[in-house]
C-alpha cells in the first residue's frame, strides 16, 4: 500500500485520504466508523461497519436548499430534488431505483431543507452494492428528462396544495415573507406550478434548462457529504464509496451563505396578528440569534433554553398557568443558515392569556430579567452538561436510513472531524461570558411577536393576505403599552430557578451477561383476577433503561360518550397537575404519559431505570388522591373542546380513514358525540367519576428492560395496593369486534370535506379478505400489499399524478384484515375510485407476468423485512405490547408469517387474488370512504389534438418507426398544455429517430403546424387539459381505430364502478352487517 501522511489524514494509493483519529463515540456504540476523503472530488465520506445489522444505508447532504432558489424560480431546490431520482444514463428507467429496492426490502426519501437537500435509502443487508451504484447514478450522470419533468411539476404542486390547509406551513411562510426582502430566507421554498410553470414561460424561461443550471451550479462533490452504513469491512465499503462515487464532478465551489439575516431593524418590533385555519391561540416571540454550530462546544443556546422552557417550581409557565394565561410553553434555537439563526418562545395561550398577551410578554422579560441579575450558574450549566454526556454514553440505534440521513446532515455543521459523531450532542466547556453574550441577543428592542388566533384582541382586524398561502394577517409596531410594559421591569417574587434535579439517575448497573440466544418473547409472572403482568429482563440492549406500559382495564370508561369525555378529561388533568413534579423526571430521560383508551385508561412510563419506581409510585398516589381544580378545569376543558372542533380541519385523508374505522367497529364515539356531551360537564362530574373507575379494575401489565422480576412484581403490586380496585367479574371485560361486510358486497360511503378552502379530497378503499387469525390468508395478503406497493406508488402518484399523498398496503382490525389504498387528491373521490380498481386489474396482470426470479425476489423481500431485529429497547418493548394489547399474545407471530410465506406459490397468490381481491369476484368485501373537496376545480382551456394527421405528417418525413398509440401516449401524457405536448412529441423523435437537433426541431415545426390545422374534419381525437386527460375518439370511417387495451379508458370514470351501493345511514349499515369475533389468546399462557 502507498501511502502519504499529512497532519491528521493518511493518503491511500493516491485515491483517498483516511482521517486517522479516532471518532468520539458513545460508549454504547459498537459499531466501526471510518472518515475518508476522495482525492479525485474531495467528497467526504463517512463509513460504518455494523456486524449486527440486517438493513444496509447510505444518505448523501448536498449544502444547498431553498435559500439558494432563484428570486424568479422559487422552489427550484425542491423541484430538483423530486426530479433527481427520475432515471440516470446508466439506469435510465425511471422507476429502475424504487424497484430494486422494494424487491429487497428497501426504501427511500429525499428532503430539501433551508440549505440541505438530504438523499437517503435503507435496504436488505446483501445488496447494499447494487443500490450504491443506482444512488451514485444521481449525483453523476441524472437524466432530468422533459416527459418525468412536467409530472414532478404537478407532484410539488400537489406537496404544495396539500400543506395549504396547514397552520403550522401558513405560519412558516408567514413569518418567512415578512422577513428582510434582501434575503433568500423570504423565499416561498416548496414551489408550485406558477413560480415553477406559469411565471417561467412567461418570461420565456425553460424550466428543465433552469434546473439543469441549478443542477450544475450546486450539485458539486465539495460541498457534499456522504455516510454509508452495511455489514461489509470498512475496506469493503471503503472500494465501493471510491469506485462508485469517484466520477461526481467537482465544481471547487464555497457552500452557498448569504449576508445580513432575515430579522433586522426594518423587521423587528413589529406585531404580526395571523389568522389561524384551526381554533388556537398561540404566542411566538424571534429573536435574531447567533448561529449555534461555530459555538457546539458551548452552546449557549441551549443552557438559556433549559431555563426559560423549564416547567418546575417557580418557573415562567408555573406562573403563567397560575394566572390562567397559558397551556403550555416552548423554547429552542432554529439554525436559518450559514451565519444566521433565531430563538424562539411559544406559548399556547388560554382566552384570558390572550387578553392579557402583553402580560405574558412582560412577565418573559421579568424572568430573562433574572437569569440576566443572577448571572450564569455553573450548577445548572453542570446539570444541562452532565445530561447531555448521559443521553450520548446511553445512545441507542434507531433504523439505518435515518441514522446515516442525520449523520450525513451533522457532517455539513463544521465540527472538527473527530466531533462529527458527537456534534452538539455533547457541551464541552463552560463559558460564562458566551453564555452572557448569548443572552444580551434577548432584549426587548429585539424580537418581534406572532399571535395567531381567530379573534385577535384589542378589535385588530386582518388586512392583508400572504401571497402563496393566502393566509390572512395585519401587522402593527410595537405600540406604547407594550414599549413601557417593557421598560417599567421590576423583579416578580415566585419566579426563581430551577433546583437541583432529583431525578437524574445514578445506578446504571446492567448486570450485563454473555446471551447466546435472547429470549423472543416476555414471561407471565402474575396472573390473577386483578392482575396480569408481563415480564422481560433485557437480554439484548443492556442499557439502564425501562419501560412498562400498565392498561387499568373498566368497562366503564368507554362505556358512553359521556364517560369517554370523563375519562379523557381526568386524565388530562391528572397530567396537568404533576407538570411542575414530573417536568425534572421528563429533563432527565424519564417520562410518562397517561390516556384513556376503548379499554380503559393507559399508563406508560420509561427511560433511567434508576429513579423509574419513584416516578410511578407518585402518579399513582396522584390518581388516587385526585383533587380538580375548577380553574384548571375550565382551560383543559376549553382545550379538549378546541381538539375536537380542529379535528374538522385535520387533511380529508386523515378523515377517511376516520370514517373508515367508524364504519368497521362495532363501537366507536364520533368527535361530534363527545362534542355534545363535553358541554354538560362539570369539574364535580369528575370528581365523582373518575374514583367509580379505580374502584374495579382489572390490572395488565408489561415491565421491559433493566429490571428484575421481582422489581416488576414490587412496583405492580404497589400500584394494585395503592389503588385497591375490587376484580371485574369475567363478563365485565370489554370485547371489542370489527364489522365483517357480507361477501359479494361493495360499499361506498361518501361526506364532503368540512374545510371549504380545502382543494383536496380523499379516500381510503379497503377489501377485506379474513380475519388476522387467518395465518395462511393473512401471509397471501401481506405478500400482495410487498407486491403492490412499488407498482401503486408508481402508477397512481409517479406516472397518473393524482396526488402527493398514495399509499398501499395492509389493515388491521380486531377480527379482520384487508388491503388498503389511500389517495388525497384534487379529482374527484368517484375517479380515483375507478382509477383504483383499473390498478388492481393492473396488478393482477403484473403479478401473472413475474418470471419466478421476480416472484422470488419479493417473497424474500418481504421474509427480510420481518426478520429485521428490533434496533432498540423501546422498538422490542413496543412490539410485544402491540401484541398483549391487540388480544391475541402471538408473539411468535413473524415465525408464523415466515412459515406461511415459504409455502405461497405465484398460483396460490392468484387463486388469492381471483377470490377475493379482484373487484369482480363474487366474494368480494369492500368499502370505500369518499370525502369530497367541496372547491370546483377552475375549468382550463383544453387543446383537441388530431392524432391520425400527426401520423400522417411523420410518415411522410420519413419517420416509420412510430404508430398511431406511440403518439396518442406522447400527447395524452401532456396534460399541461401545448407546450408540454410539444415536450413529449419532441422526446418521442428524439428517442425514435435519432435524428440529430436541427431536423428535430424541423419535424417538430411541421408537426405544430399539423396539430394546429385541423380542429374538424376525421380523425382521431385527443382532448388535453390541465387535470391528467380527458380523451375523445371520433370514429374513423364509421369505425373505432384499433388501440391497446391500457391506452383506453375502459370505464366511465364519472360513475362509480358497477354494484357499488350507497350507505345512507351510518346506523342501519352498522346494525345490518355481522359482527368479528372477539380477539382471543393464540398461545396458551
Amino acid at each position: 500500500m502507498h501511502s502519504k501522511v499529512t497532519s491528521d489524514w493518511e493518503l491511500h494509493n493516491n485515491r483517498y485520504w483516511i482521517y486517522k483519529r479516532p471518532l468520539e463515540k458513545s460508549d454504547n456504540d459498537d459499531r466501526d466508523y471510518r472518515l475518508i476523503k476522495l482525492v479525485n472530488n474531495d467528497l467526504e465520506v463517512l463509513l460504518i461497519h455494523d456486524k449486527d445489522t440486517d438493513k444496509s444505508s447510505a444518505a448523501l447532504d448536498v449544502h444547498v436548499g431553498h435559500l439558494s432558489d432563484p428570486d424568479d424560480l422559487q422552489g427550484l431546490a425542491h423541484f430538483c430534488e423530486h426530479l433527481l431520482f427520475m432515471g440516470t444514463e446508466k439506469y435510465p428507467k425511471e422507476n429502475d431505483y424504487n424497484q430494486y429496492l422494494s424487491e429487497h426490502s428497501g426504501y427511500s426519501n429525499a428532503s430539501t431543507g433551508v440549505e440541505n437537500t438530504n438523499y437517503y435509502f435503507e435496504i436488505g443487508k446483501d445488496y447494499l452494492e447494487g443500490a450504491l451504484d443506482r444512488f451514485a447514478q444521481f449525483f453523476i450522470s441524472p437524466l432530468f428528462s422533459e416527459g418525468c419533468t412536467e409530472r414532478e411539476l404537478k407532484a410539488v404542486d400537489s406537496e404544495h396544495k396539500k400543506n395549504r390547509q396547514q397552520d403550522s406551513w401558513r405560519m412558516f411562510q408567514l413569518e418567512k415573507s415578512l422577513s428582510n426582502p434582501n434575503h433568500p430566507y423570504c423565499h416561498f421554498g416548496t414551489g408550485n406550478m406558477e413560480t415553477l410553470y406559469s411565471l417561467p414561460k412567461e418570461k420565456g424561461k425553460d424550466i428543465r434548462e433552469e434546473l439543469l443550471k441549478f443542477h450544475d451550479n450546486y450539485y458539486s462533490a465539495n460541498i457534499m457529504k456522504l455516510c454509508i452504513l452495511g455489514r461489509e469491512s470498512l475496506d469493503q465499503l471503503t472500494e465501493w464509496a471510491v469506485d462508485k462515487f469517484n466520477d461526481v464532478r467537482n465544481k471547487n465551489i464555497d457552500a452557498p451563505s448569504f449576508h445580513g439575516h432575515p430579522l433586522t431593524q426594518n423587521e423587528l418590533m413589529k406585531q404580526i396578528f395571523v389568522k389561524p385555519v384551526k381554533e388556537v391561540r398561540t404566542l411566538e416571540l424571534t429573536f435574531p440569534f447567533p448561529d449555534q454550530r461555530p459555538l457546539y462546544h458551548v452552546q449557549p443556546g441551549r443552557y438559556i433554553s433549559h431555563l426559560i422552557g423549564h416547567e418546575g417550581r417557580g418557573s415562567v409557565l408555573s406562573l403563567l398557568k397560575k394566572n390562567g394565561w397559558a397551556n403550555y410553553l416552548q423554547v429552542g434555537t432554529i439554525h436559518g443558515g450559514i451565519g444566521f439563526e433565531f430563538l424562539r418562545i411559544s406559548i399556547d395561550l388560554t382566552e384570558e392569556g390572550l387578553i392579557h398577551y402583553k402580560d405574558v410578554i412582560s412577565l418573559l422579560f421579568k424572568y430573562i430579567n433574572l437569569l440576566k441579575k443572577q448571572g450564569v450558574q455553573e450548577t445548572i450549566f453542570s446539570e444541562v452538561q452532565s445530561l447531555a454526556s448521559l443521553a450520548f454514553r446511553f445512545k441507542e440505534k434507531y433504523p439505518p436510513a435515518h441514522y446515516t440521513s442525520r449523520l450525513a446532515g451533522l457532517m455539513q455543521h463544521g465540527y472538527p472531524s473527530e466531533c462529527i459523531l458527537s456534534g452538539a450532542s455533547l457541551i464541552r466547556q463552560y463559558d460564562p461570558e458566551l453564555i452572557k453574550e448569548n443572552l444580551e441577543w434577548i432584549h426587548p428592542n429585539n424580537f418581534r411577536i406572532m399571535l395567531a388566533s381567530q379573534t385577535p384582541p384589542n378589535n385588530v382586524q386582518f388586512t392583508e393576505r400572504e401571497r402563496w398561502y393566502d393566509t390572512e394577517y395585519t401587522v402593527v409596531n410595537f405600540d406604547d403599552d407594550l414599549i413601557e410594559l417593557l421598560k417599567a421591569q421590576t423583579l416578580e417574587q415566585s419566579l426563581v430557578l430551577p433546583e437541583p434535579n432529583a431525578f437524574i439517575p445514578t445506578n446504571f448497573e446492567t448486570t450485563k451477561v454473555e446471551v447466546k440466544t435472547p429470549w423472543k418473547r416476555p414471561k407471565l409472572i402474575e396472573n390473577t383476577p386483578l392482575l396480569r403482568l408481563w415480564h422481560k429482563k433485557d437480554d439484548t440492549f443492556w442499557v439502564p433503561r425501562a419501560n412498562a406500559w400498565i392498561m387499568f382495564r373498566s368497562p366503564l370508561a368507554y362505556a358512553t360518550p359521556s364517560n369517554c369525555v370523563k375519562t379523557r378529561l381526568y386524565t388530562d388533568l391528572l397530567k396537568d397537575s404533576l407538570n411542575e413534579y414530573a417536568y425534572d423526571a421528563e429533563v432527565a430521560g424519564l417520562c410518562y404519559n397517561i390516556e384513556n383508551q376503548l379499554e380503559g385508561i393507559l399508563l406508560a412510563i420509561g427511560g433511567y431505570n434508576d429513579k423509574l419506581p419513584v416516578l410511578l409510585e407518585k402518579v399513582i398516589q396522584k390518581m388516587r388522591d385526585f383533587q380538580v381544580d375548577p380553574e384548571r378545569f375550565k382551560l383543559l376543558k376549553d382545550q379538549l373542546r378546541r381538539s375536537y372542533k380542529n379535528f374538522a380541519l385535520e387533511p380529508p385523508y386523515q378523515h377517511a380513514l376516520y370514517y373508515l374505522s367508524y364504519l368497521t367497529q362495532d363501537k366507536m364515539w364520533t368527535n361530534a358525540e363527545k362534542l355534545a356531551e363535553l358541554e354538560h360537564i362539570t369539574a364535580d362530574d369528575i370528581q365523582s367519576f373518575y374514583p367509580e373507575i379505580l374502584s374495579q379494575l382489572h390490572v395488565e401489565a408489561l415491565v421491559h428492560g433493566n429490571l428484575f422480576a421481582e422489581d416488576a412484581k414490587n412496583m405492580l403490586m404497589d400500584v394494585v395496593n395503592t389503588l385497591k380496585p375490587k376484580e371485574l367479574e369475567p363478563n365485565q371485560l370489554v370485547s371489542h369486534h370489527s364489522l365483517i361486510l357480507p361477501k359479494g358486497s361493495k360499499w361506498v360511503y361518501q361526506r364532503s370535506v368540512e374545510d371549504p378552502n380545502n382543494v383536496n379530497s380523499g379516500i381510503e378503499y379497503l377489501i377485506q379478505v379474513g380475519s388476522v387469525t387467518e395465518t395462511a390468508l393473512r401471509a397471501k395478503l401481506s405478500l400482495l400489499a410487498q407486491i403492490a406497493q412499488e407498482p401503486c406508488f408508481d402508477q397512481l402518484r409517479t406516472k397518473e399524478q393524482l396526488g402527493y399523498l398514495i399509499f398501499s398496503g395492509v389493515r388491521k382490525q380486531t377480527g379482520s384484515m384487508g388491503l388498503r389504498f389511500i389517495i388525497q387528491s384534487e379529482r374527484d373521490t368517484v375517479y380515483l375510485e375507478n382509477r383504483i380498481e383499473e390498478f388492481l386489474i393492473k396488478l393482477r396482470s403484473i403479478v401473472e407476468k413475474m418470471t419466478e426470479e421476480e416472484y422470488n425476489a419479493q417473497l424474500q423481500s418481504l421474509i427480510t423485512k420481518k426478520m429485521e431485529k428490533d434496533k432498540n429497547l423501546g422498538q422490542e418493548g413496543g412490539k410485544y405490547w402491540t401484541h398483549i394489547y391487540s388480544g391475541y399474545y402471538e408473539f411468535d407471530q413473524v415465525e408464523t408469517d415466515i412459515r406461511e410465506l415459504k409455502k405461497i406459490s405465484k398460483e396460490d397468490l392468484l387463486t388469492f387474488m381471483t377470490e377475493f381481491i379482484d373487484p369482480a369476484s363474487p366474494n368480494i368485501r369492500k368499502l370505500s370512504v369518499h370525502l369530497q373537496s367541496q372547491k370546483v376545480p377552475t375549468p382550463v382551456k383544453k387543446y383537441k389534438v388530431n392524432i391520425e394527421s400527426l401520423h400522417t405528417c411523420l410518415v411522410s418525413q420519413g419517420v416509420t418507426r412510430l404508430s398511431i398509440d406511440d403518439i396518442r401516449t406522447a400527447v395524452e401524457k401532456g396534460d399541461m398544455g401545448e407546450q408540454s405536448i410539444q415536450a413529449n412529441l419532441r422526446e418521442l423523435l428524439t428517442d425514435e429517430s435519432k435524428a440529430d437537433e436541427t431536423e428535430i426541431e424541423l419535424l417538430m415545426a411541421k408537426l405544430m403546424i399539423t396539430m394546429r390545422e385541423t380542429d374538424n374534419g376525421d380523425g382521431s381525437f385527443v382532448i388535453v387539459e390541465n387535470k391528467k386527460v380527458a380523451r375523445r375518439l371520433s370514429m374513423v370511417d364509421g369505425k373505432i381505430p384499433e388501440v391497446e387495451q391500457e391506452t383506453q379508458l375502459t370505464r366511465d370514470h364519472t360513475k362509480l364502478p358497477e354494484g357499488n351501493r350507497l350507505i345512507e345511514s351510518v346506523h342501519k349499515f352498522k346494525e345490518s352487517v355481522e359482527r368479528s369475533p372477539a380477539a382471543y389468546p393464540l398461545n396458551e399462557f
